[in-house]
């Protein structure tokens, strides 16, 4: 007797799988501790939290800005998706003798109910769903977790900039493994195929980002109670530009 078909498994959306991969500290292992400093710095600057005061970070990734907001006294949760670098955001903060709340959590899912003085997400975690719907459900769960008058804080990239500068190939070298990345720009999104090789190793990973703008957050954020306050271009707190290399964006919950 034939046995019945098995359902195919649902493909996983990229960053479902991306960020728990090895492969994902070699192309990304390199990013810079003083520049989440500065942002940490802008943030203390704009909203001047209270000592102790409670942040929670989502899409904190490997820890790197919340472990340092730890640092600086305040009392910090970070929450991801990806299991690995929550793992590792653990590790690490040990290693640097703070405290650190990390779990492991889809930022679509409410974390608590107004537990939080300041919401950060930072560094383009965000955009990477397919729909509006999973958008909004996200601020809102951010917005929801915030105290009435808490800070939301989202440090996003520049499509304008990115739209104008563009590499469409780059390539370089790290620890033995060549790494290429390929970028392209199709319906509204900036997708990125980065490709591993070296004598004993070939693999190919994804991304893909929506290259949303200042009015696409407004629109969202007045949707979960929040009021746009005031807009960066990068760290050190420069205004926001059609050059700027980042977006950052300092929002108040309102009720």
């Amino acid at each position: 007797m034939d046995k019945p078909d098995q359902p195919e498994e649902p493909t996983k959306p990229w960053f479902a799988s991306w960020f728990d991969r090895a492969e994902y500290e070699i192309v990304y292992g390199h990013r810079d501790d003083d520049e989440a400093a500065q942002l940490i710095d802008l943030v203390e600057k704009v909203v001047a939290p209270h000592s102790g005061a409670r942040i929670l970070d989502i899409g904190c990734g490997r820890g790197r800005h919340a472990i340092q907001f730890a640092d600086r006294g305040y009392d910090v949760s970070g929450v991801d998706l990806s299991r690995q670098s929550i793992e590792d955001a653990r590790a690490r903060a040990a290693d640097k003798g703070v405290q650190v709340h990390f779990e492991v959590g889809d930022m679509r899912t409410t974390f608590c109910e107004g537990c939080a003085d300041i919401v950060t997400n930072l560094f383009t975690a965000f955009g990477y769903f397919d729909n509006d719907d999973d958008n909004s459900a996200a601020i809102s769960a951010m917005s929801s977790a915030l105290v009435t008058g808490g800070w939301l804080v989202q440090d996003f990239l520049n499509a304008d900039r990115i739209l104008r500068t563009l590499v469409p190939e780059d390539e370089r070298k790290q620890n033995g493994i060549t790494i290429r990345q390929s970028r392209s720009v199709e319906n509204g999104r900036i997708n990125k195929t980065i490709r591993l090789s070296s004598d004993s190793l070939e693999q190919s990973f994804s991304e893909s980002v929506q290259l949303l703008r200042v009015d696409d957050f407004d629109q969202l954020y007045r949707g979960s109670a929040l009021i746009m306050h005031s807009v960066f271009g990068d760290y050190l707190g420069g205004p926001f530009t059609p050059n700027s290399p980042r977006l950052i964006m300092f929002s108040r919950k309102v009720r």
